[in-house]
């Protein structure tokens, strides 16, 4: 084909996805060239006599002939680009079926009764009453939360609104956190292993062994033909090239299945997200964590074009925004993001730019160890080894070890991960070793081999054959896990000495490498926050609280991406080896055959033929078998969930009113006795109480005025006004507290006592502050000399509860 036409074709096999109107031009434009072309090989025949018989077919059937090679280029390029976004929408929309398939029933209409869900429902609450503006003061003091789950979560009630569906605050919270968990995250990971995929196998498709060994027979046997022979054996190749494009697609197709199940397995594990939502909820934290992999393959990304030297602005700018973007959905994700990081940056960045990054990153210590010091006040800050004092060992080392191997899953699944984790590790690791050791000794000299281009990072990656080591002597041959390899075809040999350069930088093992690295850092913190002891476990994790929900989180960003390289490295070594095992004996015997004489027999062809037929049926058989294990990975791990179904179990336990401790935060009676206490204040008056009985929940329940509707007031930071009523009602001068509570609002204020505190709260630090708002005997005092007058008796209920209001002259 001519450079003429090599153009045309390309220019229409490269806007498949366009226009029918473009795509006909494409099309009529080759035709033309083919007319051209046929009208010169006439003239030429009519000069020369005849040539070549393909170069009679001209006219009508000429025509017809380029049509059908334009519709057969068209048909497969845009399967090429519509599967990887079909493969894609299943895998998250089958994750997001998962999520909501677990998520509790019961939170829809009643809140989560936990240590930090009163907080989060009065962050949405107090953005529906002063608007986006309050965002960057959530806290009722006024200081800053992150609030970028609240603001979703405010945009969803906003939206409901405008098409007339009124959307409590509990819908719209759960609401949020099911796109995030079921959208999200699942969305991120898919992003960030085809990012890994895309590396892995830049011009390294599973079908390439035996494709590599067809091509060095078929290159043999037309170095030593005649003309006429040439012609006759030129149809072998072209059924073969037709099977090993077949062959191809086989790879494609298993890149994309794995990418198809990757979102199924991102939601399959406990880690993360259902860990969160039992766990306080963490609800901030777990929405930065669930935008996390979209941040880190940002990072990657950039550091692909740092070292391609282009677009870098484009990346930078796109890194930027999504860091920005998570500093504001929790900004303690950064130690997260700097962990699995500093692995990549050692390996793939320049030496300057990794002295700048790890001075940043000494910088933000300093400023973290700095804010730490200013906002918490202890004495115990010269002694590691007393940090964290209460904390108690959860696992012992094997079961935390084992937790990290198989990505905390249950059972037979659990089994399955750590043996695919493993074997694919020491696969890639072999893999990518084999082909370092290659290239440092330039092996490929011998072999004639070109390397492939460098598809667009952007992009699948087609490649079209690999790298199998065939000797000098093409006897016998000889298979590794496979490498860079080649087109035989002048544009790949003139960008071959660039490519080159560009690919020695080993990415397949940095990319191992790395990704281990990550693996065993996180696995060594999460192994110190769960099993270990003393003051070195508590510094290395403490950026996290020594809080093993937050750091079982970081797991699947690590475990799942060297799973998914460490499969596609089993699968080309299995295909390697069978290609060795199967053809070298074919190989040799051509070889052979073909030294004897130098014209080859028919037999040579079928050879040839034989080891693509070979090629196409391997491939699909690993193909095959690649997917049958991953989906029983992943479909196992649906049916074989304990520590999912746990959490859930616990969440709805957390959300029912049917509690056998009647001083629990929230029981039937509770909230009779909030709705009753709304109706007689309304919804302007002050109600001051003791948080740690479930008052606080009156505020979303109800639209209550609960002065202070969360549970941690710190006494550390200044917390005013709930902090000054608190000193002055446990003074027991009824003077000071009149003199601080009535100038509050000038509604009136009312004083709610409804038992001690809840049991499931005992574990807050700061719980002795309140000790004054369920003291009786202070109670009473105040009632005895007119600071408080009770005006609703609710000892029905339970003994002791009732509403007083303060004695205040308004």
């Amino acid at each position: 084909m001519t450079s003429e036409q090599i153009t045309n074709t390309g220019s229409v096999s490269g806007d498949c996805g366009s226009a029918q109107a473009r795509a006909r031009t494409h099309v009529q434009a080759y035709v033309q060239t083919q007319a051209r072309q046929n009208g010169s090989a006439r003239n030429d025949s009519a000069t020369n006599g005849p040539a070549r018989n393909d170069s009679a077919k001209d006219g009508p059937s000429g025509r017809k002939h380029g049509l059908q090679r334009c519709h057969a280029m068209l048909r497969p390029v845009s399967l090429r680009a519509l599967l990887p976004w079909l493969t894609s929408i299943i895998g998250v929309a089958s994750a997001l079926c998962l999520v909501i398939a677990w998520f509790p029933s019961t939170v829809w209409n009643t809140p989560i009764v936990s240590s930090d869900a009163p907080a989060h429902y009065y962050f949405i609450h107090r953005l529906l009453d002063e608007g986006l503006g309050a965002a960057l003061h959530l806290w009722p003091h006024d200081s800053f939360y992150p609030p970028l789950f609240h603001v979703c979560a405010y945009l969803v009630i906003k939206i409901a609104a405008l098409f007339g569906v009124q959307c409590s605050i509990y819908a719209a919270f759960n609401i949020t956190w099911i796109i995030a968990s079921g959208v999200i995250f699942p969305a991120g990971m898919l992003v960030l292993c085809r990012y890994f995929l895309q590396r892995w196998n830049r011009g390294n498709p599973i079908s390439n062994p035996i494709s590599r060994i067809s091509q060095a027979l078929s290159t043999s046997e037309s170095s030593s033909v005649s003309e006429s022979s040439n012609i006759s054996n030129q149809q072998v190749p072209s059924a073969g090239n037709r099977q090993y494009d077949a062959a191809s697609d086989a790879t494609f197709v298993l890149r994309n299945l794995i990418g198809l199940f990757v979102p199924v397995l991102a939601v399959s594990s406990v880690c993360h997200p259902y860990g969160l939502l039992n766990a306080g909820p963490l609800i901030a934290f777990g929405f930065a964590m669930s935008l996390l992999p979209l941040l880190i393959a940002a990072t990657l990304r950039l550091f692909d074009a740092i070292a391609a030297r282009e677009h870098i602005a484009k990346w930078l700018a796109i890194t930027a925004v999504a860091g920005v973007v998570c500093l504001v959905a929790h900004p303690r994700i950064a130690f997260t993001y700097a962990l699995i990081l500093v692995p990549f940056i050692v390996l793939r960045l320049p030496w300057k730019l990794i002295l700048g990054a790890f001075i940043a990153m000494c910088v933000g210590a300093v400023a973290f160890v700095a804010l730490m010091l200013t906002s918490f006040k202890s004495d115990r800050w010269a002694n590691p080894d007393s940090w964290f004092h209460s904390h108690q060992p959860s696992k012992n080392l094997w079961e935390s070890i084992s937790f990290c191997l198989t990505d905390g899953l249950d059972g037979f699944p659990a089994i399955l991960f750590a043996l695919l984790l493993i074997a694919g590790t020491a696969a890639a690791f072999v893999c990518a070793s084999r082909r370092a050791a290659a290239r440092a000794s330039d092996s490929f000299s011998s072999a004639a081999s070109t390397v492939v281009p460098v598809a667009s990072a952007d992009v699948d990656v087609d490649a079209s054959t690999s790298d199998i080591a065939v000797s000098a002597a093409d006897s016998p041959v000889s298979v590794s896990c496979p490498s860079p390899a080649s087109h035989s075809n002048a544009a790949d040999a003139a960008s071959a000495s660039s490519e080159s350069s560009r690919l020695r930088r080993n990415d397949r093992l940095r990319d191992v490498i790395a990704l281990t690295a990550a693996f065993l850092l996180v696995a060594l913190v999460y192994v110190c926050t769960v099993t270990l002891v003393g003051a070195l476990p508590n510094i290395i994790s403490a950026p996290w609280y020594r809080d093993e929900n937050r750091i079982m989180t970081m797991l699947p960003l690590v475990a799942l991406p060297l799973l998914v390289i460490g499969i596609n490295a089993l699968a080309e070594c299995v295909s390697a080896c069978a290609a060795s095992a199967s053809f070298a004996p074919s190989a040799s015997s051509f070889s052979t055959k073909n030294s004897a004489s130098s014209v080859p027999s028919l037999s040579s062809a079928s050879a040839v033929s034989s080891v693509k037929n070979a090629s196409f049926a391997s491939n699909w058989i690993v193909l095959i078998a690649v997917f049958l294990v991953i989906a029983i990975l992943a479909v196992s791990a649906q049916i074989v969930c304990p520590s999912r179904s746990a959490a859930r179990d616990t969440i709805i336990a957390h959300s029912s009113l049917n509690q056998s401790d009647p001083n629990e935060q929230l029981t039937e009676q509770k909230i009779a006795v909030l709705r009753k206490v709304t109706k007689r204040t309304g919804t302007q008056a002050t109600i001051i109480s003791d948080p740690l009985n479930g008052s606080m929940y009156a505020e979303t329940l109800f639209n209550a005025n609960m002065l202070y509707p969360i549970i941690n007031a710190r006494t550390d930071v200044p917390s005013a006004p709930f902090g000054k009523v608190e000193t002055a009602f446990a003074s027991g001068d009824a003077q000071q507290v009149l003199g601080t509570v009535c100038p509050l609002t000038d509604a009136p204020e009312y004083f709610l006592t409804m038992g001690d505190q809840a049991q499931s709260l005992q574990s807050f630090p700061y719980r002795a502050q309140y000790d004054s708002f369920h003291n009786e005997e202070l109670i009473d005092t105040y009632v005895d000399g007119g600071t408080l007058v009770k005006v609703a008796d609710y000892s029905q209920y339970g003994q002791g509860w009732a509403l007083y209001r303060f004695g205040c002259t308004d």
